[in-house]
């Protein structure tokens, strides 16, 4: 029953002197002069009108049947092929495992002859940096800082000199006869800066020796090794003795040199290798081949010992609990170290592994909201880190609290885990209590849960009880006396979890695969195949087995080299090959696409983030993970490639395990792209002929032509221009043909084939129509072959859409949806106006080509039109009209004895007419005003009116993320010019006598420490235009898309707001993607909505909520392999420390200078060693 309401003809000017809206079935006699609210059997008939003038337009100037004629004609140029799922499916998982397998043969060599070296290898203790031959690849960007050239006289470097070629494999300059050696510099620098830092630390009469701590119950060899200040941990961060260091890192280049050899020959085995590495777990990273060591804009803190492959190849999965000391004890200097020192650990830590954060005093909490343990991914590390920063010193402290809390999350056997190694890291300033009667009752007698204790900040306290409780438990004891000491500190318990391996021998040298991450070179996306590298040396004292491993070699695979494996184009623009791992994260997805990507951690986009998740994907995806083969039809959604669109759409899901690895295979085709047509164009006459329409002479006439870039041949220069691409194409194709062996045969036939068949529909149906009569700006033709032709050629100019059809969002769109697919200009919130007067903004119909040859079904090309928006925008108006003969000129008057409906010409003062797409993009509008505004999302044009679709259930709403945005970092409040972080002693630690003798001197100078390594403690860098670019983030973002539901195809409804009421109908146009919808101008704001958001957004913090995602985690395996026992394994060497006892002098003449340097502003002396 339709609702009418009524409007007098002066309502415009004085909308209140008539009741707008009449809520009776029965209304009462009309004014004169006054129009009521269209019927809907009206609207149903301005739908079908405009209904038939689309169809009309597509049928006249889309060819869509004169198109499938010329197929049908042209038969006898090309054969229909089938794709066959699990064939394609067989063949590609093959193909990968043959790629890989060449691969662990390179791996093994390598790593059989890395262990026959080293055993081989005699120890020099004199050895010299003199004595070794190598390249060091910092040597040509060592001092490229003239600050820091200007502080340091220049010596002779020992590096060779090399000369090194681009290679496109590599995307950078190589030397194929070399390997080249990275050396973390807080390890060790062959150079004289290292010794010009220490002899600067000598310089200030701070150096000096202090021996170990020891006590008649916990006895500690004693050590010869003399004791440095954090100046010379400056240069040597962790390390006690520069010249044991020296000793042990040059010996290590001594034997590794010999690898060279083995890296060259596993080259001319296999030419297609990229990186092989070795890193070792002395931080030495030899790799091949040379090439400079890409410099970084900050300090270079690459240490290969924190990679992820080298995590995850040095020991097995994780399952660990670190408890933080945050006792009233714990200074804020000491607090801030131990905050620092947990993030360190935390990056030490890969998917494979489990952990959980707690702090403790008199008793223990979680940090975070995480109850117990979690996956140690970038999401839940990040959680923890940023929770960690906001933990407080307070109260006493209790080890048995923060003890019994570790253990009881280690045993909760009713949670997913790593099921493997147990640990505990305990960060602590120092305490009495042993805890034995916990670990009696918790881990004694089998210790299955190693202890690590650390020893964090200055202090006098006895580290004894630290020491034993590690050694006690199969652990270790470190000390963190000061920022230099983390990062070694916090990654050198992976030599202890790696004896078990290297006892096991051979069972543990199995070849793992990695997630994808960042290549540090600049290769792009790699994966890396990891083996262990062990000592197999004895100690000649006891005769036993050496249980240290020596490193992890590793042999990286571009993506783009397992990409090159899956078939594309055969598979149409929506279908696509994709492989994910033991964790559901992707290898190969059309949608792995990170737009910033930290080098330090890997990418992990989970299949079902990377795709909608619904049920069925969650089963296809757990199937995979445990290696099984299947097949899937299934109705699933899907994102636009603009992300602005949301299609319920048919696909067949086909997957088998790729043999011999953790990856799992998997294809996607759609119904249509089960066929696809493959070329073949013998006759050279009729290539020649279809060749010559790709020439640009025959544009103008024929139409503009862009060819898809793709890899037609291997000599064939890329271009992001497609003229000039076009220009390479067709010079490379006069002196090569087709059926040349250098070019894809495919790609070329089905290219020159579609370029013919286009040029006919020009000839048949273009050219022969006017396309000003039907207010056309172009018509176009776009192919799987890769051909878009527009016509006329001018209108070219204009063209905005991808030269690629299958990166088109209009042609996937448009084989994925029956009809005539509108697809609006995309404009943003921010866009003002269009250029109308030009005719240049267009709005795009498109439409699929469906042909059935012989009973199989394909899809080969999209044809349609585009619009000319001012022009239909009017003619829109005179479809939604009472006219009876639209031609006729004038407006129609309502007859004075007889009320008239408004309509959209004569009332679009009062009436609001619009067609919105499918995605809630505004398309036409009888308002002038709105013009400007097509492609908006029409909320933002009228919130009140949207919200009312929405409600009707017009509209459904889908939330997502993108975990692979790129954000400005968000703004950080700043207020004051003091420099931020700098800690502030309370009374307490002023009338603590330990705090002067143990912290004072060092508070300023860890500061400036921690200001040179970390930034943001000393100062806020300004963000200018010039670097605003190079400061974005990666970050997470809320995606928000609307698509039509299938409950109502019209409706009537009022939007009820008292006095401001309105009246609407909304109208699905048959065989398209648009809503027409008539309502009242609103005449009021009093009933304004809450605008419904659409664009993309910034995640809020913990949106999505990590803590409630893992209560519900998703399905994982871990590895297959666990090594964290070995009843051989040798425990005494556990850690032992050296308790600092300064002077009162060097104390006071610390401080004063640092108070010098910090009021005059000069730079601390010892900088540059950072």
């Amino acid at each position: 029953m339709a609702i009418s309401a009524q409007t007098c003809s002066a309502s415009s000017m004085v909308p209140a002197l008539c009741g707008h809206i009449v809520l009776l079935l029965v209304l009462s006699a009309p004014a004169a002069d006054c129009y009521s609210f269209p019927q809907q059997y009206t609207m149903q008939y301005w739908a079908r009108r405009l209904e038939q003038e689309i169809d009309g337009v597509m049928r006249i100037f889309g060819g869509v049947q004169q198109l499938r004629g010329i197929y049908n004609e042209n038969r006898n140029l090309f054969e229909v092929k089938e794709n066959v799922p699990r064939k394609l499916v067989e063949k590609v998982a093959g193909d990968i495992e043959s790629l890989l397998a060449k691969k662990v043969r390179a791996l093994k060599n390598l790593a059989d002859a890395a262990e026959r070296f080293q055993k081989a290898h005699r120890w020099q203790d004199n050895i010299k940096e003199d004595d070794i031959e190598y390249y060091d690849s910092k040597a040509d960007t060592e001092y490229d800082d003239p600050e820091v050239d200007g502080e340091y006289e220049k010596e002779k470097s020992n590096s060779l000199k090399l000369e090194f070629t681009e290679d496109p494999n590599f995307k950078t300059k190589v030397n194929y006869s070399y390997a080249a050696v990275q050396i973390p510099t807080d390890i060790y620098k062959g150079s004289h800066r290292s010794v010009q830092c220490l002899k600067r630390a000598s310089a200030l009469h701070i150096t000096g020796t202090s021996p170990p701590a020891t006590t008649p119950d916990f006895p500690v060899p004693a050590s010869p090794l003399p004791w440095y200040p954090p100046s010379a941990l400056c240069c040597l961060q962790a390390n006690t003795n520069p010249g044991e260091t020296a000793t042990v890192i040059l010996n290590e280049l001594n034997w590794t040199q010999a690898l060279e050899d083995v890296f060259i020959e596993n080259r001319k085995k296999d030419p297609s290798l990229l990186w092989q590495v070795f890193g070792s777990a002395t931080g030495v990273t030899r790799y091949y081949p040379a090439t400079p060591w890409r410099a970084p804009n900050k300090i270079d803190l690459y240490d290969v010992r924190r990679r992820p492959w080298y995590i995850q190849g040095a020991s097995s999965p994780k399952d660990m609990v670190i408890i933080v000391d945050v006792s009233g004890s714990v200074s804020g200097l000491t607090l801030k170290l131990m905050k620092t020192s947990v993030y360190e650990m935390l990056d030490t830590l890969s998917d494979d592994d489990y952990v959980n954060v707690a702090s403790f005093n008199e008793k223990a909490k979680p940090v975070s909201c995480f109850k117990h343990l979690v996956q140690a991914n970038i999401r839940n590390k990040k959680v923890f880190k940023e929770d960690v920063q906001v933990m407080v010193a307070k109260g006493t402290t209790d080890y048995k609290a923060g003890f019994e809390y570790a253990f009881d999350q280690l045993q909760n056997s009713n949670i997913t885990r790593a099921n493997c190694n147990k640990m505990i890291m305990m960060f602590t300033d120092g305490g009495e209590d042993r805890v034995q009667d916990v670990f009696e009752k918790y881990n004694w007698p089998n210790k299955t849960v190693r202890v690590f204790t650390f020893s964090v900040g200055q202090h006098n306290y006895d580290v004894t009880p630290l020491q034993w409780m590690a050694c006690a438990n199969k652990g270790y004891y470190f000390e963190i006396p000061s920022i230099g000491a983390i990062r070694i500190n916090t990654q050198e318990y992976l030599d202890v979890l790696g004896r078990p391996m290297v006892l096991a021998g051979n069972k543990a040298k199995q070849v793992q695969w990695t997630n994808v991450y960042q290549d540090a070179l600049g290769l792009g996306l790699v994966v890396t195949g990891t083996l262990p590298v062990f000592n197999l040396t004895e100690d000649s004292s006891s005769n036993r087995k050496n249980q240290l491993i020596l490193g992890v070699m590793g042999i990286d695979v571009a993506l783009n080299d397992i990409k090159k494996l899956t078939p594309r184009y055969n598979l149409g623009a929506n279908g696509y090959v994709f492989a994910i791992d033991l964790n559901g994260y992707v290898l190969l997805h059309p949608n792995l696409q990170p737009q910033i990507i930290n080098f330090r951690e890997p990418v992990t986009l989970d299949f079902l983030d990377a795709e909608l998740e619904d049920e069925y994907k969650e089963e296809i995806r757990r199937s995979m993970i445990d290696g099984n083969e299947g097949q899937r039809f299934i109705k699933t959604l899907i994102k636009s490639l603009d992300e602005r669109y949301i299609d319920e759409v048919f696909r067949t899901y086909t997957w088998a395990p790729i043999k011999s690895t953790n990856y799992s295979l998997g294809l996607v085709l759609p119904p249509y792209s089960i066929y696809y047509i493959q070329a073949n164009l013998s006759d050279q006459i009729l290539q020649v002929k279809y060749f010559e329409f790709l020439l640009p002479n025959s544009f103008e006439s024929e139409g503009r032509v862009f060819i898809a870039p793709r890899e037609y041949c291997k000599d064939l220069d890329q271009s992001d221009n497609n003229t000039e691409f076009l220009e390479n194409f067709i010079a490379l194709m006069e002196k090569v043909t087709p059926d040349s062996k250098q070019c894809d045969n495919f790609l070329l036939h089905n290219l020159i084939l579609d370029t013919g068949i286009t040029q006919q529909l020009v000839e048949r149906v273009w050219k022969d129509q006017d396309l000003n009569t039907y207010s056309l700006l172009a018509v176009f033709a776009a192919t799987d072959g890769g051909i878009t032709r527009v016509f006329p050629n001018k209108a070219a100019d204009y063209w905005e859409e991808a030269h690629e059809p299958f990166n088109a969002s209009f042609y996937r769109r448009s084989l994925d949806n029956k009809g005539y697919i509108f697809k609006p200009p995309n404009r943003d919130s921010n866009y003002r106006g269009f250029d109308l007067e030009n005719n240049t903004i267009g709005i795009l119909v498109s439409t699929a080509v469906e042909l059935s040859i012989g009973g199989r079904t394909l899809k080969p090309a999209v044809v349609g039109v585009k619009l000319d928006l001012e022009a239909w925008a009017e003619k829109f108006k005179v479809l939604a009209s009472n006219r009876t003969d639209r031609d006729q000129l004038g407006t129609r008057r309502c007859d004075p004895s007889a009320s008239c409906e408004m309509d959209c010409e004569a009332n679009n003062k009062d009436l609001i007419c619009v067609l919105i797409d499918d995605g809630g993009f505004l398309v036409l509008s009888n308002q002038e005003d709105h013009w400007y505004q097509v492609g908006r999302f029409f909320s933002e044009v009228d919130a009140n009116l949207m919200s009312a679709l929405y409600n009707n259930s017009f509209f459904t709403r889908k939330e997502s993320y993108d975990f692979q945005s790129v954000c400005v970092p968000e703004a950080q409040s700043n207020t004051g010019a003091a420099p931020r972080g700098v800690f502030v002693p309370t009374v307490a630690d002023f009338l603590n006598l330990a705090w002067w003798t143990s912290a004072a001197a060092w508070s300023l100078f860890q500061q400036f420490l921690y200001g040179l390594t970390y930034s943001s403690w000393f100062q806020t860098e300004d963000v200018t235009a010039d670097s605003m670019e190079s400061r974005e983030t990666s970050c997470i973002t809320k995606q928000t898309q609307y698509y039509f539901s299938t409950v109502n195809a019209t409706y009537n409804a009022i939007i009820d707001c008292g006095n401001c009421s309105r009246l609407f109908h909304a109208q699905r146009l048959a065989n398209t993607n648009l809503l027409f919808v008539v309502a009242d101008k609103p005449i009021c704001s009093q009933c304004e909505s809450v605008k419904l958001l659409q664009a993309e957004i910034r995640a809020p913090p913990r949106d999505p909520n990590q803590c409630e995602l893992v209560d519900k985690p998703r399905y994982r395996k871990g590895p297959h392999i666990c090594f964290d026992y070995n009843a051989t394994e040798d425990t005494s060497d556990c850690g032992r420390g050296a308790s600092f006892r300064p002077s009162l002098d060097v104390l006071l003449s610390l401080q004063l200078l640092l108070l010098y340097l910090t009021a005059s502003r000069h730079p601390l002396p010892l900088a540059s060693c950072l």
